[in-house]
């Protein structure tokens, strides 16, 4: 998250945010790493207006572009730079919030139950055969990056550092996540399920399997008709209810998710009574858009 403020040096940024059109572009960004051309088409706008906006949101740092060769030339492919921004007003309100944070590498599940197509990778290359779920307890994918499967479960086990005197208002749970197509499919939903402590936090359809362009963090010797990047989402739990990216999707409660508990368990599924079964794929550190493992932050007030 980037946390910025009322300091002058921000002005490139707020005057980013300034414009419709600027917003549209992060809207279409968010859900996949675009080339000029293709965000003129969706906009409807000629390529040299939209140029205009892109430079403006790269001075403001919103997003990033690079060059990448794709059928048989060179196109300038966009993408965000950050997955949120807090804004500190002054006064009592810039205060930090007090929050314990886990990040989990992708590895590091303790149950899963997963069905073909299936598989996990290091950094630096395949774990085992491609579609076969023994793979998932060999002791080498405790350094996985980046695992998929078509129906099933992950869930992993996180440590509660919280004391008796914190009181716990606000959990926030980040990934990079997608379906998972046979190959690669950008249109292909799949009704993915959260759960913290055994109780569904609600349901997010992802849009697709992504893989047309590299991504930006996926190593050099990862196959190019496969799982390249995701879409970075946020799930935010509060006295309130369940929100992913600011939508509320449940009325589940952080009061009502047994959170004394001394360890919490986090799954992330794909069940066989969804609408869409598209499967599902995490990205860590060193894959996809976004050089992140997936974070949890536990946010506290002292009683």
């Amino acid at each position: 998250m980037l946390k910025i403020n009322t300091d002058t040096k921000w002005l490139p940024l707020y005057e980013a945010l300034a414009s419709g059109v600027r917003l549209r572009i992060l809207e279409l960004l968010g859900e996949q790493p675009m080339n000029v051309k293709e965000l003129a088409a969706c906009l409807n706008l000629s390529s040299a207006i939209v140029t205009m906006h892109v430079k403006k949101l790269e001075k403001g740092e919103l997003i990033i572009t690079r060059m990448v060769r794709k059928q048989g030339g060179t196109h300038k492919i966009c993408s965000l730079a950050v997955r949120a921004i807090e804004i500190i007003l002054p006064g009592e309100a810039s205060a930090e919030k007090n929050y314990h944070e886990a990040k989990i590498p992708i590895g590091h599940y303790t149950a899963f139950d997963v069905y073909p197509t299936c598989g996990l990778a290091t950094q630096k290359q395949n774990i085992g055969q491609y579609d076969d779920p023994r793979y998932f307890l060999d002791p080498e994918r405790m350094h996985a990056r980046i695992l998929w499967f078509s129906k099933g479960f992950v869930e992993y086990t996180v440590p509660n550092y919280s004391l008796q005197t914190q009181l716990l208002e606000e959990i926030e749970i980040s990934m990079e996540i997608s379906s998972e197509a046979p190959g690669i499919n950008e249109h292909w939903p799949s009704d993915i399920r959260f759960y913290l402590n055994g109780i569904c936090l609600g349901e997010w359809t992802s849009p697709g399997d992504y893989g047309h362009t590299r991504g930006r963090f996926t190593p050099s010797w990862w196959q190019t008709n496969v799982n390249q990047y995701g879409l970075l989402k946020v799930i935010r739990i509060d006295h309130k209810g369940t929100y992913i990216d600011g939508r509320q999707i449940s009325k589940v409660t952080v009061d009502s998710l047994s959170l004394h508990k001394k360890f919490w368990t986090l799954r992330f599924a794909v069940e066989e009574d969804s609408n869409h079964v598209g499967g599902l794929t995490l990205f860590g550190e060193g894959f996809g858009n976004f050089n992140q493992d997936i974070e949890l932050r536990a946010y506290y007030s002292e009683s």
